[in-house]
Order: structure tokens, then C-alpha cells, then sequence
């Protein structure tokens, strides 16, 4: 079986970590702790609760790595483990709310005008998908997680037909540019709500 001296494929990943390989556990960890913290960061939890969901899903993982038939279909079920993980941690300790917010991160810019226009944008952008129905938020969420989920894991765990996800994201992309938030940001700048 060859491998590239980059990076092996999921099934390589998979059989090499089976025989205790380390190396292809850690780049099996890397490829799919993406995939876990997307999950788990739309959950209203503790740092500790989120650090101990994250540890239990790849402890899942570890535990169940000799039962997956299908290796392409590991970040799907990474990302069930995670959701599932999140949840028996909120039957322990917390109430579990899903978060309504996305995970922007601050930027620094040179020009004070542009980092308020960077500012004004992400404000505007949350408030947008703020807008959007929870089931729109949480598919926007699965169809950017890193490494990307397939539609048929996202259709699993949204309990949507494969065919749907596509048109359904491009409705959600559609309300996004329609919302009066971002609508100062079309158009060359003008402001079609003011």
C-alpha cells in the first residue's frame, strides 16, 4: 500500500493508527479536531465542560477505530460523537443552549478606517445570521467545518435529504445578502434599507 510522503489517505490514516502508528493517530487527530470544535463550539458550554467533550469524542474515537467500515465517513462521525458528547454532558451538568453566535475572531488592521468598516461588517454579519432559522444556522455551521463534512453526513445529522442541502444553502446565502444588516455592504455601499 503506498503513501504519500505529505499525508495518507483516510483508510491508511485509519489502518495505521489501528496498529498503534502514532504518527497517523495525531494526523487522524489533526484532520478531524476541526471537525469536533465546529460541533461544539455551537454549544452554550464551559470551557472545561467543551475541553472534556472534545477529549471524550476522540476517546470514542480511539475506542471505535477498529469497527469503521467506511474511513471517508469519519468526519461525519466525528461530528455526531461530538454533538452526542455535548449532550450527555448537558443531561450531567448544564443546561444546553445552542449558541446563536459565530466564532469571528477580532482583527488587527493598520488603517483605523478599515478596522472599523472589518468591525462594522462582522457585526452586521452576526446580526444576519442571527436572522436566519435555527435549522439555517446550523447547517451554515456543518457546511464550514474544516476538514469539510460530505452532504450525506450532513444530511444524517440534520435529518436532510441529500438532494435539499444545496438549494437550502443557497436560500441561506440569499437571506444573508437580502438582510437589512448587510445590505450597506451591496451595492458599491449604499444603503437600500436608509
Amino acid at each position: 500500500m503506498g503513501t504519500s510522503s505529505q499525508s495518507w489517505d483516510w483508510n491508511t490514516l485509519v489502518e495505521r493508527a489501528i496498529d498503534k502508528d502514532e504518527a497517523a493517530w495525531r494526523e487522524l487527530v489533526d484532520r478531524l479536531k476541526g471537525v469536533a470544535w465546529k460541533v461544539l463550539y455551537n454549544y452554550d458550554l464551559s470551557t472545561e465542560d467543551r475541553n472534556d467533550a472534545f477529549a471524550s469524542t476522540f476517546f470514542r474515537v480511539y475506542e471505535r477505530l477498529g469497527s469503521i467500515r467506511d474511513p471517508q465517513k469519519l468526519p461525519g462521525w466525528v461530528a455526531t460523537t461530538a454533538r452526542n458528547e455535548a449532550h450527555a454532558i448537558h443531561r450531567k451538568r448544564v443546561k444546553l443552549v445552542p449558541m446563536a453566535e459565530l466564532p469571528f475572531r477580532a482583527t488587527t488592521a493598520d488603517d483605523h478606517s478599515e478596522a472599523l468598516l472589518d468591525d462594522e461588517l462582522r457585526t452586521a454579519m452576526l446580526a444576519a445570521f442571527r436572522r436566519l432559522p435555527a435549522d439555517m444556522q446550523a447547517l451554515m455551521r456543518l457546511l464550514s467545518t474544516d476538514p469539510p463534512l460530505g452532504y450525506e453526513a450532513i444530511g444524517k445529522l440534520l435529518d436532510l435529504p441529500h438532494g435539499s442541502i444545496g438549494p437550502t444553502r443557497q436560500r441561506c446565502l440569499q437571506k444573508l445578502r437580502s438582510s437589512p444588516e448587510l445590505a450597506p455592504f451591496f451595492d458599491g455601499g449604499r444603503d437600500r434599507h436608509g
